[in-house]
């Protein structure tokens, strides 16, 4: 069953028009996010569920159906657009996952883990966080501290590790980043 649900995952990914290099390969963004949060649930639960599994296989199921630019600038316009962006993901997950046969028990424990419900005492939820955060730091960290500068890169790096178990922030301490990002990193476990 999980196969199937992750090859349906991969079939609604598989059109992202953003594309991104991991490890050496151009992939679709979504879908190579989908499979490496995949991995770090994996590496971090050690008898993850299928619903922790097929959530991070889904978790930004076709995120490009709501562009950014869609709200406004702004802390409370990223907001409004996260919000906006977990239902939809929940709602297409469900949607995929049923077509595939996955019983509706495991579609509502998947929406509710996309849409972190209860984010701080949900193991699963935590699990997600982490994985997700790992697959930032793995996939967007240079680019974004291009974009952003070293000064803004360590009030994000500050904000991703707030989210973090401690299995996630020793995971994350763990990939090999070079000297630029060892020092943002440095700088922000100083300020959390």
């Amino acid at each position: 069953m999980i196969d199937e649900a992750f090859a349906a995952i991969d079939a609604a990914n598989a059109g992202d028009p953003h594309t991104i290099m991991v490890r050496g390969e151009r992939r679709p963004k979504e879908q190579a996010h989908a499979e490496l949060a995949v991995e770090w649930v994996r590496r971090l639960v050690d008898d993850p569920s299928d619903s922790l599994l097929l959530a991070a296989r889904a978790h930004h199921v076709r995120r490009w159906d709501i562009p950014r630019s869609d709200e406004p600038d702004g802390r409370a316009g990223y907001l409004k657009w996260k919000r906006r962006l977990q239902q939809h993901h929940a709602e297409v997950a469900a949607q995929v996952l049923g077509e595939v046969g996955v019983d509706p028990e495991t579609i509502e424990r998947v929406q509710a883990i996309v849409k972190k419900e209860r984010l701080r005492s949900d193991p699963d939820v935590q699990a997600l966080e982490d994985a997700l955060c790992l697959v930032f730091v793995e996939t967007q960290f240079g680019d974004l501290t291009d974009q952003l500068g070293e000064d803004h890169m360590v009030a994000v790096v500050v904000k991703t590790l707030r989210k973090m178990s401690p299995a996630g922030r020793e995971a994350a301490l763990g990939l090999p980043l070079d000297d630029e990002a060892l020092r943002i990193v440095g700088r922000a476990l100083e300020a959390v």
